[in-house]
């Protein structure tokens, strides 16, 4: 039986901008419509179905209305309807079309939990989360996010096609299992989450 963190996800209630973790993984967001009519779709293509699952119901637990879909490519896909919401998150976290990172903004467990859920893989006795290969400029924005909320990681592969934030050592680990709480109860989960 586990302990419930005062600090993890399931602690925290619902919001919108939890979301902004699949941000910081490869996730896309888009403004969509006209002036007066604008909404924003948030996107993120991930390896495997259960984190599409488990991502679309966390879309639902902000009160966004979820879709899973296949790509080109077969990848499971998860996203928002189009919803005027979305807007000051899209507003936020682009210049023009190019993805960024708000400077104040830090991850909270949700965040970090959305994070996890899209882009999150163990490496031997460390935590990687994945980074966007497409925005490699947010990179070190992030591993400065993470290094304010106390988990300083290591940025790895900036040259290659899977970028992430390495996280190593007992107290780092800690408090990031900590932060994301339980591993979804669905096959595949546990295998892939964050533990010391």
């Amino acid at each position: 039986m586990s302990q419930l963190s005062f600090f993890s996800a399931e602690s925290v209630p619902p919001a919108v901008a939890d979301l902004t973790g699949i941000l910081a993984a490869p996730g896309q967001v888009l403004l969509m419509g006209a002036a007066g009519k604008q909404g924003a779709r948030l996107s993120v293509v991930v390896d495997a179905l259960w984190r599409a699952e488990a991502l679309a119901e966390m879309v639902a637990d902000a009160g966004l209305e979820p879709e899973i879909a296949r790509t080109d490519e077969n990848s499971p896909l998860v996203r928002t309807a189009v919803d005027p919401r979305l807007v000051p998150l899209a507003a936020e976290w682009t210049r023009g079309a190019v993805k960024t990172v708000p400077p104040q903004w830090l991850p909270g467990p949700r965040e970090l939990r959305a994070w996890a859920l899209a882009a999150g893989t163990p490496e031997a006795d460390r935590y990687l989360l994945g980074l966007d290969p497409h925005a490699p400029d947010t990179h070190p924005v992030l591993a400065s996010a993470m290094m304010r909320v106390g988990i300083a990681p290591t940025l790895i592969g900036t040259r290659g096609s899977r970028p992430a934030l390495r996280i190593s050592g007992r107290r780092r680990l800690s408090r990031l299992v900590e932060n994301v709480g339980e591993p979804p109860a669905v096959a595949g989960a546990l295998a892939q989450w964050p533990r010391i």
